[in-house]
């Protein structure tokens, strides 16, 4: 009954951790995959399968992730975190022992209310009694709605043995609505309340923040045809305002719909010279990636957030505005504003252009630039945390024909793998960008069984033997080099080939932009490839880049 509403709410994917508590739901959801009324992952390590869940539900549509009890749930916690920071519909169905076992030193017994950070919406342990039918799969609608509206939602559902099928009639009928209707139809929640845009004068800047789906869709920029996975929301009539009025916008990856192609790297590059300073900010999703729009957020005398959550994101406190969507009207434009960044942004790329063009391959960003070049016409890009998104930012042509997803909600490395295959398995041939400690950290997620299906993914990995990144923040300044490589650039060694190898996985190591490319252009199956670069040289890299770029547009 608890799977039949499901489905009938929409839900077309479940992954399954195994587990003897959990095992009323494994028979229930396994029959269901076998009639076709979803599709079942099955995924040994919990971590994983939350991920996996988490990059399912990157489409916008709820996904439930399911395991037993015990240290099974608390292993769902990343991914329910990182999907409540970024609005993704995940479900988290966890078996639990019945409440006379709690306290009494029972196997796999904890407390798993709140466990995951949120607020529990426990179900009754099924009794022989009537009127549990319509109890249940009221509860089960309101979760699916929960989450479709606002982000994850935890499901608790508690069993006493029998944990396998038994013969014999329940005490009421356990049909649902006719016609495979939800027992609840729920609409989703909508919020209408757009600000006039009075305090916006011509010099205004947007900045779009990462684009992970929320609870209203998943962001596509203005003027384009959004892919099969996707959603269009309040970015797009953002982006149609800011075309109107000139406003330069300036994207994270994820939130494609940019104009000016380089902006983040001008931002970062130094304090903006006079003619590139905005009197207002316009900020929609949370821009977290650059600590360079997080200085002009504290610095603009208005900024106004685009947001339909009541815990806005401003980190630097200087919102002095919020709404759900700003009112259309009549601006004035400021042609010479508009050329302005239209120029500086000329000048930046010139600039990175001409540095990848002297730099010996790889670097990060060769890396970032041919990937994001090469990817196939439609398809998927999964970046990861760390250097690599920071890398597509500062280097990378936008491709407004590609979908960009990454682990933004709280930017953690964890289940990045188990993620890019989740939107691969939804979303199609998709590439995902990451560095050697992100693949290592999920590389669990390679460990898939035969009877699951396998999505067409390429992981690009830029092993550079450890945590390149803090190379670029202040505990890599020569001041810190005793400390650094231990407890920083971490060094492993291992043997990704090997790795690979034992999960069944090819894997390619590509020795020029060309070999790259062309492993990208033609995706089967999942596959890793490798490039192998030196962390020695990149902090130094960086600030060369900065300076170039600040000289050049100053």
């Amino acid at each position: 009954m608890l799977v039949d509403e499901l489905v009938r709410n929409g839900v077309r994917h479940v992954v399954l951790s195994p587990g003897s508590r959990n095992a009323p739901l494994s028979f229930a959801l396994h029959d269901a995959a076998v009639a076709g009324r979803l599709e079942l992952h099955v995924r040994i390590d919990e971590r994983s399968a939350g991920f996996l869940a988490l990059g399912l539900a990157l489409a916008g549509t709820p996904v439930a992730v399911t395991c037993t009890s015990g240290t099974a749930v608390a292993n769902l916690h990343p991914a329910v975190l990182e999907a409540a920071h970024s609005g993704v519909p995940l479900i988290a169905l966890t078996a639990d022992r019945p409440v006379e076992l709690h306290r009494a030193g029972a196997s796999q017994t904890v407390r798993q209310d709140g466990a995951l950070g949120l607020e529990t919406l426990h179900l009754p342990v099924a009794e022989r009694r009537a009127g549990q039918n319509a109890l249940w799969r009221s509860l089960v609608c309101r979760a699916v709605a929960a989450a479709r509206d606002g982000g994850p939602v935890h499901l608790n559902v508690p069993f006493r043995d029998p944990l396998t099928p038994e013969g014999g009639d329940w005490v009421e009928p356990l049909e649902g609505r006719p016609f495979d209707q939800p027992w609840t139809r729920t609409a989703p929640r909508s919020v209408t309340a757009p600000h006039p845009a009075d305090h916006l004068g011509p010099r205004t800047l947007v900045v779009l923040g990462d684009a992970a789906v929320s609870a209203r869709g998943a962001l596509f920029p203005a003027g384009t045809q959004a892919p099969a996975c996707e959603n269009v929301t309040d970015v797009e009539a953002v982006c149609d305002l800011a075309a109107r009025a000139g406003w330069p916008v300036v994207a994270e990856p994820t939130a494609p719909g940019r104009t000016v192609q380089h902006g983040s790297l001008l931002l970062n590059a130094g304090p903006l010279p006079e003619r590139l300073r905005p009197d207002a900010v316009v900020v929609v999703g949370r821009a977290t990636l650059s600590r360079g729009v997080q200085a002009l957020l504290g610095s603009t005398p208005v900024v106004h957030v685009v947001t339909a959550a009541s815990d806005w994101p401003d980190p630097k406190f200087s919102a002095t505005h919020v709404s759900a969507s700003l009112a259309p009207g009549a601006h004035e434009v400021d042609d010479d504003w508009l050329t302005a960044w239209r120029h500086a942004d000329k000048v930046a790329g010139e600039v990175v252009a001409a540095l990848l063009a002297d730099e010996p391959w790889p670097t990060g960003m060769h890396v970032a630039r041919a990937v994001v070049e090469a990817l196939p016409p439609g398809s998927a890009l999964f970046l990861g945390s760390s250097n690599p998104v920071r890398d597509v930012d500062f280097a990378a042509p936008p491709r407004q024909d590609a979908v960009v997803r990454a682990n933004r909600g709280v930017a953690g490395i964890d289940g990045s793998v188990s993620t890019a295959i989740g939107l691969a398995l939804e979303c199609g041939p998709t590439t995902a960008l990451m560095g050697d400690l992100t693949f290592l950290h999920d590389s669990n997620g390679l460990l898939i069984g035969p009877h699951e299906r396998r999505p067409d993914l390429t992981v690009v990995v830029l092993n550079d033997d450890g945590g390149g990144i803090f190379a670029l923040l202040e505990q890599g300044a020569p001041e810190h080099a005793d400390s650094f490589e231990r407890v920083f650039g971490t060094p492993h060694g291992t043997d990704l080939a090997a790795l690979c190898a034992a999960h069944g996985v090819p894997h390619v190591l590509a020795g020029s932009a060309e070999e790259l490319r062309s492993e990208i252009t033609r995706p089967s199956g999942i596959r890793v490839v490798e490039i192998r670069a030196e962390r020695a040289g990149l902090r130094e890299l960086h600030k060369r880049l900065k300076t170039a770029v600040s000289s050049a547009v100053q």
